[in-house]
């Protein structure tokens, strides 16, 4: 596909998603009476439920989605590992951990008190993983960046369930969040997560060229004249802050930073960053809001929450990508 057709493309699915975002659900809304809500306002009963539940919901699910579709491509750059997402670095879980450690101490309730410690825990869990990596001969090299991240992610996941099982007042609370959901979030969320969106985009496009060069290989970079670790320590500190947001407003949602950029990269085979990049944020922004539309009617009038949706989702595209990766070489590792 032409990259005069991608972007376009996306835009309107992501503007499709949206609008059936606003529209679906226990109920109905028609697609016109949305249009008016948004324009005109009213105090008509689907008015309100455009403006007051459903369009919190669809904001987070645009910017959530895009947040994770970006840090995906930039991970997959930085590692060069196709199938790497914001839970290689062990960034998901970090934030994670954040969270239980702020609700079993009192110091976080709600879904808006939890971004400033998803961050801190998604910072704490970059910095420990690169400087993990970047010890000993090579520095922080893709391979030693993966097995840094899974090990800390393991450790993270093991400290958190031991908080969780011995407290149940955490895990009554935690578990609402852990499921990754879009509702039940209030309209200031987004507006806390939008300056950590903000700086983590404009880390992650301006690494574009040096992300291209790195899939050059680390000496090729170089001779390029890019500084690697800068590049690549800048591209990973931006997807720090992207998933750190997408993750404290919705819950640790799988799938879409693994899924989304190899279906960027296939829709415009040999594009540069500077076009996958972007490409990757619009379409996790129209698979997570999809998700969540499908999970409103999979089981209606009951839902099933988006992260449970993307899971069932990414699973089949999991085993593909392992196929088609390493199928060629008739083994997997």
């Amino acid at each position: 596909m032409s990259l005069r057709t991608a972007l376009p493309l996306a835009a309107v699915t992501v503007a499709a998603a949206t609008l059936l975002s606003l529209a679906v659900g226990t109920r109905p809304v028609p697609p016109a009476a949305v249009l008016d809500a948004l324009l005109h306002g009213g105090s008509s009963p689907d008015a309100l439920v455009v403006r007051s539940l459903r369009l919190p919901r669809t904001e987070i699910g645009l910017t959530a989605g895009a947040a994770l579709g970006l840090a995906g491509a930039a991970l997959q750059a930085v590692t060069r590992n196709p199938l790497a997402d914001p839970g290689v670095l062990g960034l998901s879980q970090g934030a994670a951990a954040g969270v239980v450690l702020a609700v079993s101490l009192g110091l976080a309730d709600g879904f808006g008190g939890y971004v400033w410690y998803a961050f801190a825990g998604a910072v704490a869990a970059a910095c420990l993983v690169y400087g993990i990596a970047a010890r000993g001969r090579g520095g922080a090299a893709p391979v030693k960046l993966a097995l840094a991240g899974t090990a800390l992610a393991a450790m993270t996941t093991g400290a958190t369930t031991v908080v969780l099982t011995s407290s149940a007042a955490t895990l009554d609370q935690f578990r609402f969040w852990q499921v990754g959901a879009l509702s039940g979030r209030d309209a200031g969320t987004v507006a806390r997560m939008l300056p950590f969106l903000a700086a983590g985009a404009v880390l992650v496009l301006c690494c574009a060229r040096g992300l291209d060069a790195l899939a050059l290989g680390d000496e090729t970079a170089r001779t390029l004249g890019h500084r690697v670790p800068l590049v690549r320590a800048s591209a990973a500190l931006g997807a720090t802050l992207l998933t750190a947001a997408a993750v404290a407003a919705s819950g640790p949602i799988v799938f879409v930073g693994l899924a989304v950029p190899q279906l960027a990269g296939r829709l415009v085979r040999g594009s540069g960053h500077r076009v996958l990049l972007p490409l990757s944020a619009l379409l996790g922004a129209a698979l997570l809001l999809a998700a969540d539309v499908a999970g409103r009617v999979v089981r209606a009038p009951a839902e099933v929450p988006a992260g449970v949706m993307t899971a069932l989702i990414g699973v089949p595209v999991l085993v593909v990508l392992v196929r088609r990766t390493y199928g060629r070489k008739g083994t997997v590792g």
